[in-house]
């Protein structure tokens, strides 16, 4: 009996890590991805603090938060991530991002 709760409850801790390590855990833009390309551009040149280290090993802080943006918006979008995330409709995709990239009010 000891070793059946043992399972579980070692199942349950597993699928925990693994459901916490993916939601941090984005997608990479393709290279060379013209959208992901100038939402960087953008938020660096209208935002301070892009090029500081973000909580994503490899990331600065813009990086990080196009990441999060270009997998966060729908495949059919098309147009500016960074200036999406200003608008009303893109608020709480910004705010998830903000947090995912520790930038951000």
């Amino acid at each position: 009996m000891n070793k059946l709760i043992a399972s579980v409850v070692t199942g349950v801790a597993l699928c925990a890590a693994a459901a916490a390590f993916a939601a941090d855990d984005y997608n990479a833009p393709p290279a060379g991805d013209r959208q992901y390309a100038a939402c960087i551009a953008y938020s660096n040149k209208n935002y301070d603090g892009g090029d500081e280290k973000s909580p994503v090993k490899g990331q600065n802080k813009a990086q990080a938060f196009c990441t999060c943006m270009w997998n966060e918006t729908p495949d059919d979008f098309k147009g500016s991530l960074a200036k999406f995330a200003e608008t009303a409709k893109g608020k709480s995709t910004n705010k998830i991002c903000e947090k995912h990239s520790n930038w951000g009010s």
